[in-house]
């Protein structure tokens, strides 16, 4: 009821703050390592769209470098640890260090390609990066598709998180539709197939 009687602009702070709340009910820690992956990319995307050619290659690797490093410390540290522990045991060497029990952030996938998805569009020139921050966040933190997907592209959501969105009885039937049908489809067709 709140988002109904809101301005555009606090529909989409209090939809940020929904999604914030979704995600951080898990563990409030990864809060701010996807902050860090947001603020990275929306600063790499302005960036990129203001400078010269061969410093917009600089300001893209940095957002690779940045954004592929953590998606890569949080999904492959553990793996790695364990086979350099297991292969130093083979040949006889023991090690006695601490090894981090790393977990994955919920969602960190999805969250990452997309925001990567959207400093690629801006460097391409396919896409004017999103003047305001918190727009952009809203954009990469939006809940219903945060953990699970599918990777959004910024060209189709990106318009629906900055423009004002208007409600109408059609719209509302349409999107019920779809849910009812997608519901449909998972539990009568995907589940019984899964039994077959």
């Amino acid at each position: 009821m709140l988002y109904l009687v809101l301005k555009h602009r606090w529909q989409n702070r209090m939809l940020l703050v929904a999604s914030c709340v979704f995600y951080g009910a898990w563990d409030w820690r990864f809060l701010g390592l996807m902050f860090v992956s947001i603020t990275t990319d929306f600063l790499c995307a302005q960036a990129i769209h203001r400078a010269s050619p061969r410093r917009r290659k600089l300001f893209l690797a940095v957002n690779l470098v940045v954004s592929l490093g953590i998606l890569g410390f949080f999904k492959y540290f553990n793996f790695f640890a364990g086979s350099l522990e297991n292969r130093l045991s083979f040949w006889g060497i023991h090690p006695h260090y601490a090894v981090l029990k790393i977990i994955l952030p919920v969602g960190i996938s999805f969250y990452t390609f997309q925001a990567m998805s959207y400093a690629f569009d801006v460097y391409r020139g396919t896409l004017v990066p999103v003047p305001s921050y918190w727009d952009y966040a809203l954009f990469v933190t939006y809940f219903p598709h945060l953990v699970a997907g599918p990777i959004m592209k910024a060209r189709d959501l990106l318009p629906q998180v900055i423009y004002p969105r208007t409600l109408s009885w059609e719209k509302f039937y349409s999107g019920c539709y779809l849910i009812f049908r997608g519901l449909f489809q998972k539990m009568f067709v995907v589940d019984n197939l899964w039994l077959l």
